[in-house]
């Protein structure tokens, strides 16, 4: 399911290690099942999202999490459409994760299996936070290692074929330091590296170039990308706790890697608690990026360089998104077995628009535009989850 678009996070099914802007002494959290669905529709693609989570504590020091989870995907970006079908496909994941304390370190180990049809991933995580200075501050380690089976399906949504590719790896390393700094106030910052190799393009994806031999002015050729592939990103948070227990939060996070990109993250939220049932949180971000070096929505010829991409995801663009949650304890002093119980619903608006990326799929020579005057894409998305969460 590669015509998934990268820069989308796969609606919860991501575990990513980040550092928490909290410090204090380690400490596992309570027991807990979680049931989650989510839906993103935009950019002529609807996923939806389905996941059950159970969290269980053996000890004070010893927890183990396990989570399953189903992706299904039924059409595919403009980019894609261009060259193929709309694709309907399911992703499967399963992830097992165990975490320990031993004074004042916390170490955690996971595994996750993630399989479609076209695409078969292991990830292995391993991670440790230390807490130190009277528990005021807090230093994160973590190292992931991802190992992928690449393929394309034959073209037919309903058939089993696949055409096995290559493989692809990835690893990533990631620090973190968290403080308290004030009695209101705390900061972190993150840092991390990532290196891919391997079969990194995308199949269902093609460059195109000018061609005065055929009706529409350009054809298809196949991406050549590199085989490897370095990225960095730095990030800052700061948290600041208002009076009536509300609290304000802003984050920046800078990316560059080894193919040309640089990018630029904001984000700006606020926290609003209302008496012992209701949290209210609104957020804002802006996320700008340039073109990959090797990228082109259009190029002279065949041939015309050595490493050759037109992949969206990799074109120049800036999106803007507003969201909104509400978390309601529904059952805060608990019932039977469970100590509490809480709902989430989660709502985003995210307004992509791309600077060097034509939309060649509904503008043609017959409309009246020639090959590189086609309108520049842009399109709007609504993310939609909801979670159910019982501790126990």
């Amino acid at each position: 399911m590669r015509n998934v678009p990268r820069h989308l996070p796969r609606l919860a099914a991501v575990a990513a290690l980040s550092l928490i802007c909290a410090a204090g002494a380690a400490v596992l959290p309570d027991d807990r099942a979680d049931l989650f669905w989510s839906q993103y529709k935009g950019g002529c693609m609807d996923i939806t999202g389905e996941s059950v989570l159970v969290r269980k504590k053996f000890s004070e020091q010893f927890a183990v999490e396990a989570n399953y989870f189903v992706d299904k995907v039924s059409g595919a970006s403009v980019d894609v459409l261009s060259n193929a079908s709309v694709i309907k496909d399911t992703r499967k994941q399963k992830s097992l994760s165990v975490d320990y304390i031993h004074d004042k370190t916390q170490y955690n180990l996971s595994y996750t299996n993630s399989t479609e049809r076209d695409y078969i991933s292991n990830t292995t995580h391993f991670s440790l936070s230390q807490d130190m200075f009277g528990d005021l501050t807090t230093v994160t380690l973590g190292f992931t290692d991802s190992r992928d089976k690449v393929g394309e399906n034959n073209g037919k949504s309903f058939a089993p074929n696949v055409a096995w590719l290559g493989h692809a790896e990835s690893r990533s390393y990631e620090g973190g330091l968290s403080q308290i700094i004030t009695k209101n106030l705390i900061a972190g910052a993150t840092v991390e590296v990532i290196t891919d190799q391997g079969l990194l393009s995308n199949p269902y994806r093609s460059i195109r170039y000018l061609d005065t031999t055929v009706p529409l002015g350009y054809s298809l050729g196949q991406q050549v990308y590199p085989n490897t592939h370095t990225s960095t990103a730095a990030e800052t948070r700061v948290k600041y706790y208002l009076p009536y227990r509300a609290a304000a939060s802003l984050s920046y996070r800078y990316f560059t890697d080894t193919w040309g990109i640089r990018a630029n993250t904001i984000e700006l939220g606020y926290t609003q608690p209302i008496s012992n049932k209701f949290i209210l949180e609104g957020r804002v971000r802006h996320y700008s990026q340039n073109s990959a070096t090797f990228y082109s929505d259009l190029f002279p010829f065949l041939g015309s360089q050595n490493f050759v991409a037109r992949d969206q995801n990799l074109a120049g663009q800036t999106n803007n998104s507003y969201g909104f949650k509400t978390t309601w304890a529904f059952a805060p002093q608990g019932f039977l077995i469970f100590k509490r119980a809480t709902t989430t619903f989660d709502v985003s608006r995210i307004q992509f628009k791309y600077g060097d990326f034509r939309n060649i799929k509904a503008y043609t020579i017959a409309n009246g535009y020639a090959p590189g005057t086609e309108p520049e894409y842009a399109f709007n998305a609504m993310v939609y989850q909801v979670y159910l969460s019982v501790f126990f």
